[in-house]
């Protein structure tokens, strides 16, 4: 099989409502489809969605390492375009052309992109609810998802006084049932006292990670949390700052969230989550509030895991439009039936919308 056509297609999304953390707003999402298609009549699909604050590179850079990259695809296998995809500066855009490169090497093979990962990966992974911030309306939010079937509720600290935000998670979980747990994001929003005493002040809550504490991530510092908490401390857009390798070294937090695309695809995921496991670290798959496809790809990420958490890829409902039908969402689980049915993505496209 080879790579008879190659497309970059861009997308503007706009959000239902407004994305609020801590390092800031964002009402859209906007970035690229690359398909590729096969003299065999494959085609193959990728999501370019930059996203600096989560730990990208900027869209100006994504497109130029697209620009220069894509055509030199065109004639190729996928399996050997896979094989030469070396390290960029550019993860967002390398996770594009990886996806679609193992979309198609997937499809060819009759097997879930997940099983190019991890031959026994599931069909289903469990997930947390996304919630957003601690506003009026997340009660009501709260009560939605837990009818829905989720058990894990995300939610983002670190907008408001802390004392504020504590208040509310108390009064938000005084009313959640048995086996109902938060889990916290902070962004970087604290100095590292104020993070030591909104840790302290989650002491009987039913909280089950809390996300970049610091505002100035180190080492030092999140040991010194993470020996005060009784639950997993993530890092998430701080991984690349703090280095992978001191971090396992380290042993500084007891979880890693990986992004796909600030981590330049499935597969450099993938391979820093055995290296975490093997230095006794959880890891949670998620995406960056991406399009179909890029959620999809984080999905056959958070199989390819096959641990008991819940992973952060059901936000496409935070899209009011998006670029593909969604996967199938039940109880708290994601399904990857169409994948496991054709292989590949398990994900088509129509027209991007502009």
């Amino acid at each position: 099989m080879h790579i008879s056509a190659c497309h970059l297609i861009p997308y503007y999304l706009p959000l239902r409502h407004p994305w609020r953390s801590a390092r800031g707003i964002f009402t859209h999402r906007a970035g690229w489809l690359v398909r590729l298609e096969s003299d065999s009549g494959l085609a193959g699909h990728g999501d370019c969605a930059p996203l600096p604050e989560a730990g990208s590179e900027t869209p100006e850079s994504a497109l130029a390492y697209l620009q220069i990259q894509l055509p030199l695809l065109h004639g190729g296998e996928p399996q050997a375009a896979l094989a030469d995809l070396g390290g960029t500066h550019a993860p967002a855009a390398r996770c594009a052309l990886e996806t679609a490169l193992l979309d198609l090497a997937a499809q060819q093979a009759g097997v879930a992109l997940a099983h190019c990962l991890n031959p026994c990966a599931p069909s289903a992974v469990r997930v947390n609810a996304v919630l957003g911030a601690m506003d009026d309306a997340v009660s009501a939010r709260a009560r939605a998802a837990l009818e829905a079937g989720f058990s894990v509720l995300k939610l983002k600290v670190g907008l408001t006084a802390p004392d504020i935000e504590l208040a509310a998670l108390h009064h938000l979980a005084g009313g959640l049932p048995p086996g109902a747990v938060l889990r916290l994001d902070a962004n970087g929003a604290w100095r590292l006292n104020q993070a030591q005493r909104f840790i302290e002040q989650l002491d009987g809550l039913p909280v089950e990670s809390l996300e970049e504490p610091l505002a100035r991530p180190n080492i030092a510092g999140l040991r010194y949390l993470q020996a005060l908490a009784p639950f997993p401390l993530a890092v998430d857009e701080s991984l690349a700052r703090l280095g992978a390798d001191a971090l396992l070294a380290s042993a500084a937090v007891r979880r890693l969230v990986l992004k796909p695309m600030a981590l330049g695809g499935v597969r450099p995921a993938y391979a820093l989550a055995r290296r975490a496991a093997e230095a006794g670290m959880e890891c949670v798959a998620t995406s960056t509030v991406d399009s179909m496809v890029g959620v999809a790809a984080a999905m056959h990420l958070a199989a390819a895991l096959d641990n008991e958490l819940a992973h952060g890829v059901a936000t496409a409902s935070w899209l009011a439009r998006d670029v593909a039908k969604p996967l199938r969402l039940e109880k708290g689980w994601v399904y990857l039936d169409n994948a496991m049915a054709i292989g590949g993505l398990g994900v088509c496209p129509s027209q991007a919308e502009n």
